[in-house]
């Protein structure tokens, strides 16, 4: 009796310790939640005139892990003194980790950055698990801009244009070199398998949007192959709110601007600022508009402190 009873004991023992091993190892093997954000602060928040508590609100509503900042400096509190640096200070606040860029871009991370490029375009973080991404983020730059060029909307004495090959001929002068330079860095760096992000507020609108349907419904002046969304996703990746929506008449997502009415005939709303993805092994699963209302927006944060509306994407990530 006492041996068959050990027999047992032993393997009940035999029998709870694989369960768990396996259970363990099922768990390990489940896919990943990761939500990436493109967030332009509007002079570090500070042009809004509300706390940088506030554009640390938007951050904690998105329920992001990782942000791509775009205009991180406030304003300079006296003359000729620095501009502060509010990426710094939401990282602190987040008790999250910080790379300062340069050009008043940051990125700021729940998890470890362990690297970044030469450049500092890119940062690889390392997530929970040892797995890694890469997040690349950019801010492009803002002129001359064509949307407002082909509206004769005036703009730091831009020309006005009434093509389509003008419009991208002038895009490719504003952000061609930038746009291409990321991509570089993206190519050399990037190589390890990881999954791969780039978030940006781009300062143009997107080609998916500017269809030949959508100007035939009259919601652009026509027809356009934006050149700075077709180099990254010609280099691989995703636009991820055109992947879980992908009618721009249905949902044009635009990001800028809360601050004008869409009627506003001095302004042009559109969706320019973007996040992307590439890997084998992600899957979006979500997409969403961080913004002041909802009729412009998925997640509402009011009041809203920036000029532009924040892009938040959900990926789904198997293990290394």
């Amino acid at each position: 009796m006492k041996y068959n009873g050990f027999n047992a004991l032993i393997t009940l023992l035999f029998t709870l310790i694989c369960t768990a091993s396996f259970g363990a190892d099922e768990q390990a093997s489940k896919p990943a939640s990761l939500r990436v954000m493109s967030f332009n602060l509007w002079h570090g928040g500070d042009a809004g005139k509300q706390p940088l508590e506030q554009t640390a609100a938007v951050i904690k509503a998105a329920k992001a892990d990782i942000v791509g900042l775009q205009e991180t400096h406030g304003y300079e509190k006296k003359k000729d003194e620095p501009r502060p640096d509010h990426a710094e200070k939401l990282a602190a606040m987040l008790g999250w980790h910080y790379l300062d860029q340069g050009g008043r871009t940051g990125i700021i991370s729940r998890y470890k950055i362990v690297a970044n490029t030469p450049m500092k375009w890119g940062a690889k973080i390392q997530l929970e698990g040892g797995q890694s991404v890469w997040h690349f983020n950019a801010h492009f730059a803002p002129t001359p801009y064509q949307p407002y060029q082909l509206l004769n909307i005036p703009y730091f004495d831009a020309p006005f244009i009434k093509t389509a090959e003008q419009a991208v001929n002038e895009a490719k002068k504003a952000r061609s070199k930038q746009v291409s330079t990321m991509l570089e860095e993206v190519k050399a760096h990037a190589t390890d398998g990881a999954a791969i992000f780039i978030t940006g507020d781009f300062n143009e609108p997107s080609h998916l949007d500017w269809t030949t349907a959508v100007a035939k419904a009259g919601k652009c002046p026509l027809p356009v192959e934006w050149p700075t969304t077709k180099a990254v996703m010609d280099a691989g990746f995703l636009d991820a709110i055109r992947v879980i929506h992908p009618d721009p008449l249905t949902r044009p997502a635009h990001t800028w601007t809360p601050i004008t009415d869409i009627t506003d005939a001095k302004d042009r709303h559109d969706r320019i600022d973007f996040v992307f993805a590439r890997g084998k092994d992600i899957r979006i699963t979500a997409a969403q508009i961080v913004g002041e209302s909802k009729a412009s927006a998925d997640i509402i944060v009011s009041p809203y402190p920036s000029d532009h509306r924040a892009v938040v994407v959900e990926v789904r990530m198997s293990k290394d």
